[in-house]
């Protein structure tokens, strides 16, 4: 799955905002002609530390510049975003463009209950709101743009049920389960996702060890996977819905070689648990489309008051292997626009 097809994925957006530009007459500029109509979009991510959303930034930023030339028009892309996760912050962000008159917002919810009442709020002063990553589906967001992420659960299980093949008796094996922020909607979803399969495995000798909760950071996640693995070596496989071990050098020391390891994300840092045979596969996400996807269906609401035809916008998921490695490599030498 190519990113230039990703980008112009969502009901051919790109094609459908150039036809209503020549449909209305849009200035595409000159001597003479009105001034550009502006529309202000603020972008909220989780963690302005995580690569995962760097690639949303370009995205957003990369939408606005190209729709701005397209449409004739002046999308301005403002980028605010904690260092880390802070939903309280995440609120006061959403407040302060509510107050300065923006006239969108994309966010990725650290805690959809903390979010959900300054989210609604916006959209009564009348802002347009979309979600991408992490929804809020109890607020009045327009539309959500991410993976499935139940589903996303289930295939992290159904390809740590392939590693694994014969290294328990059964072919199964004591699964443990990594996860963050307990009230991340996102990650809750892909826990019951890798239940979900689970139970389908069970005849098959797979069962669940525990889930383990980790603070979001590099250092903590690698600890607590080492410390559990070596607390409990019966663990035959980890089900990671979030890949923050993986972000530092050396984080499966004393566990791939105990354990199967499959992740939910794909970055740089993780690609090279890849390409050493230390992790047996990555669910990738469309990083760079979350803030290019959502800046577009924005536009396409406040210029053309048009909403996609469904709320909840899924892309399909990537495997990432030692096969095809290199492919998403290179995606991430443009996204994070490495040389």
């Amino acid at each position: 799955m190519m990113a230039r097809s990703k980008r112009f994925g969502l009901v051919g957006m790109s094609a459908l905002l150039v036809a209503g530009a020549a449909a209305v007459g849009l200035s595409m500029g000159g001597a003479g002609e009105a001034p550009k109509k502006t529309y202000r979009i603020a972008v909220i991510a989780k963690s302005s530390s995580n690569p995962v959303f760097q690639a949303a930034r370009t995205g957003a930023e990369d939408a606005g510049r190209e729709l701005s030339q397209k449409l004739g028009i002046d999308v301005k892309v403002e980028w605010r975003t904690p260092v880390n996760e802070d939903a309280q912050l995440q609120a006061q962000y959403v407040e302060q463009f509510a107050s300065q008159g923006y006239d969108g917002i994309a966010i990725s919810a650290s805690d959809a209950n903390v979010l959900a009442s300054s989210i609604d709020s916006a959209i009564d002063r009348g802002l347009a709101v979309v979600t991408f990553d992490s929804d809020i589906p109890n607020s009045k967001r327009f539309a959500y743009y991410g993976i499935n992420d139940e589903e996303a659960g289930k295939t992290v299980m159904r390809e740590l049920a392939k590693a694994m093949g014969g290294t328990a008796p059964k072919g199964g094996g004591k699964i443990a389960i990594l996860s963050g922020n307990q009230n991340a909607t996102n990650l809750n979803a892909r826990i019951r996702g890798v239940k979900a399969e689970l139970e389908a495995l069970k005849d098959k000798g797979f069962t669940l060890k525990e889930v383990y909760y980790t603070k979001e950071t590099a250092s903590d996640a690698a600890a607590m996977v080492q410390q559990v693995q070596t607390a409990n070596p019966d663990i035959a496989g980890w089900a990671m819905v979030g890949g923050w071990p993986l972000f530092t050098q050396n984080a499966l020391d004393g566990v791939y070689d105990k354990a199967k390891i499959v992740s939910v994300d794909h970055l740089p840092e993780q690609l090279g648990y890849v390409k050493n045979g230390q992790v047996a596969a990555l669910i990738g996400q469309d990083c760079y489309g979350w803030g290019y996807q959502s800046v577009v269906m924005l536009v396409d609401k406040l210029h053309n008051n048009k909403a996609p035809e469904k709320v909840i916008n899924n892309f399909p998921l990537s495997v990432v292997t030692k096969a095809n490695v290199g492919e998403y490599e290179g995606l991430w030498n443009k996204w994070l626009k490495r040389k």
